[in-house]
């Protein structure tokens, strides 16, 4: 079956790798890395590389790095982004020209897509699918790395084929608690308890009422299920304050790996501005001016948010929340990287708008995002079931109960389709 890789992350040696950047344009991949040895012993065949924006630093899929504008865009309406920052794959599996394509996830960029999409984006939890061998998760413990999909089966399938990996090359290791997560999803969950929230997350907007309105039908649709819903308070998550500086540090000092990157194409760090484009080099200066003890405490943070979330799926069998807190926005519009704005400015926007996705990735829990239908632009809505940590299986059985119950928000298609577009309410 073929498949398309993303422009960053796991690669194939000899093809090229370029990551949206001027940085490394024209790079090559040394050695295959294991996760696509998993595609290829899967049966899963590359056949070309799928747009990223810059370093996947964003969910708006523009990069100039080719001296042009390219803007990647949604199968749903042209004028929209398909998210990002697997905004190519999941334009492409949207648009009918593959059933499955690589996404990778270290803010959302698997699930925001999957959202913006109507696709389905699984974030597998930490150390279950395995990392490039240029890195680890102990080096990048935000990154997780997958595909996106029309269905939960195909994404369970998927998982099947990539949640194994080389001795060495994990920091830390989650067995797969099942012999076969696409054994698992023929399961059916009966009276699960199930946490529910559209609240701010200690963020400072208002989640888009259409988004919550959306997910509140899914929780409506999982009583009738037979699941007890619960609302969730803010202060019963975790501690947002840690959160959300702990998250952001990480974020923004993991940019002083440019200095390896510009040194390895021979390139002075001095003059790494004329090699990004604006918000990117932003976040580069902003990391010059953190100390080891910023980085000390944000492992703090982490174990703080970490220990909060688990406390809370001690009481759960999972949480529902949108995927993200906006409806889809206009292509190379305010999450673009080529705007040339403070970073604080567009950092907070960014963060505002992914404040259900980017926990998952300081936590290392699984998360999925599935269609929840579409608002009244005729726009798709994700609704983001989370699990506990080590147990995609049950977020995977969860939402292939939702798909079976409402197949017409996964069978959605939209009017740029290859087989003709049909719309679904």
């Amino acid at each position: 079956m073929p498949l398309l890789l993303k422009d960053i992350g796991s690669g194939l040696k000899g093809r090229k790798q370029e990551s949206g950047s001027k940085l490394l344009r024209e790079f090559r991949v040394a050695a295959t890395d294991p996760l696509v040895e998993n595609f290829l012993k899967g049966g899963l065949i590359p056949i070309g590389r799928s747009t990223t924006p810059e370093f996947g630093m964003t969910f708006d899929t523009t990069t100039h790095y080719l001296d042009e504008v390219i803007v990647t865009r949604n199968p749903w309406s042209l004028e929209h982004t398909p998210g990002g920052s697997s905004g190519g794959s999941a334009a492409m599996v949207a648009a009918g020209v593959l059933p499955i394509s690589m996404a990778s996830d270290g803010g959302g960029s698997t699930r925001i897509p999957a959202s913006f999409c109507g696709l389905v984006g699984l974030k597998a939890s930490r150390g279950l699918v395995p990392r490039q061998l240029t890195q680890s998760d102990y080096q990048s413990r935000h990154v997780n790395e997958g595909v996106l999909t029309r269905t939960v089966r195909d994404t369970a399938a998927a998982l099947d084929a990539t949640a194994r990996g080389p001795q060495g090359g994990f920091f830390v290791r989650a067995t797969p608690a099942v012999p076969s997560f696409l054994d698992a999803v023929k399961e059916a969950p009966k009276g699960w308890r199930i946490g529910l929230s559209t609240g701010p997350w200690g963020r400072s907007t208002p989640v888009d009422p259409q988004v919550a309105e959306r997910v509140r039908a899914v929780a409506q649709l999982m009583e009738s299920l037979g699941h007890a819903v619960e609302e969730v308070r803010d202060e019963q998550v975790c501690d947002w304050t840690a959160m959300w500086r702990g998250y952001i540090v990480h974020w923004i000092t993991s940019r002083m790996a440019y200095v390896a990157l510009a040194r390895g194409r021979n390139i002075e760090v001095s003059r790494l501005r004329d090699f990004m484009g604006p918000m990117v080099y932003r976040h580069f200066e902003a990391a010059q001016g953190y100390k080891l003890v910023d980085l000390m405490n944000a492992m703090a943070d982490n174990n703080t948010v970490t220990r909060g979330f688990g406390r809370l799926m001690d009481r759960y069998d999972a949480l529902l929340t949108p995927t993200l807190a906006i409806r889809v926005p206009r292509a190379n519009g305010p999450y673009s990287l080529l705007r040339d704005e403070p970073l604080k400015v567009w950092l907070d926007r960014l963060a505002d708008s992914c404040r259900f996705t980017m926990p998952g990735n300081e936590t290392g829990m699984p998360a999925i995002s599935i269609p929840a239908g579409l608002d009244t632009d005729g726009l798709p809505i994700g609704a983001m079931l989370h699990g506990k940590f080590g147990r995609d299986d049950m977020v995977l059985r969860l939402a292939t109960q939702v798909e079976e119950a409402k197949p017409e928000w996964f069978a959605a298609r939209p009017k740029n389709h290859l087989a003709g577009g049909t719309w679904a309410v």
